[in-house]
């Protein structure tokens, strides 16, 4: 009988990165939890070692320092029962583009983006040369939306999208699994942290649901999943409208539109 898979979390220590280690820990994984709270890491594996059996080893790191980072990496090269990564860590920014300081603006783009790159990049070749294995990748509806007003943390998710997407088509030949997941606002920390009043938010969806709803999509494997659309065709719209208009590109001739006259 061959061992279960190893899961690995970033993010772990609370919020959906903590639900989906509850949830894959009852589905009988092995977990590899990740975040910068070492004592909360260490209360979560201890819960789950003692409820479910499972074995939960700890991280702790924060993803935007390039030694933890490179840490996070060499255990996804060279653990070869990781088959499972869920690129979760990620934070937010409030307030105006013009007000946001550069540093703090570097800062989330190199969580949200960077990190999760690397991460994806560290594990890919080792599952495409097992020929199995899942990448999945947390977005936000945030990132189809620029007019929501949060032009940085949007264009990031849209990033992890875009990249969810590229990666599926490379990957999925080769027997490996990508899922973007775009949840709309959940009740997490990351509001609190990003200086954003959850009072005045009374419709986000509670973790617990967006995690479950998630790993639905993930067992049907769904290329993305967006848990707060209840009209599923509208992504199906939207993503055949983003195919017919690639499809219309000549890039040979310029628009009629764009041409002067002599």
């Amino acid at each position: 009988m061959t061992s279960p898979s190893t899961v690995l979390i970033t993010g772990a220590s609370t919020g959906i990165g903590a639900i989906y280690a509850d949830r894959f820990a009852r589905r009988g994984h092995a977990l590899v939890l990740v975040a910068r709270d070492k004592a909360r890491l260490e209360a979560l594996a201890t819960r789950l070692r003692e409820e479910t059996g499972a074995a939960v080893d700890i991280l702790a790191a924060d993803l935007t320092q390039p030694g933890d980072l490179a840490a996070v990496e060499a255990r996804l090269r060279e653990d070869a029962r990781i088959e499972t990564l869920i690129n979760n860590a990620g934070a937010a920014l409030s307030g105006p583009f013009i007000d946001q300081p550069t540093d703090d603006v570097a800062r989330l783009v190199s969580l949200n983006t960077t990190a999760l790159v690397r991460l994806a990049s560290a594990i890919a070749p080792r599952l495409a040369q097992a020929g199995k294995g899942a990448i999945v990748n947390i977005g936000s509806v945030v990132g189809l939306a620029p007019e929501f007003g949060m032009s940085v943390y949007g264009a990031t998710k849209a990033f992890v999208l875009f990249l969810s997407q590229g990666l599926s088509m490379e990957l999925a030949p080769k027997g490996v699994y990508v899922q973007a997941v775009l949840p709309a606002g959940t009740r997490t920390e990351i509001w609190e942290r990003a200086g954003i009043d959850t009072r005045a938010m009374p419709d986000l969806m509670g973790v617990e649901e967006l995690v479950d709803a998630a790993l639905a999509g993930f067992d049907r494997r769904e290329l993305v999943t967006i848990p707060p659309l209840h009209d599923a065709a509208r992504w199906e719209t939207l993503n055949a409208a983003r195919q017919a208009l690639i499809a219309d590109i000549r890039q040979a001739q310029v628009a009629q539109r764009y041409r002067t006259a002599a």
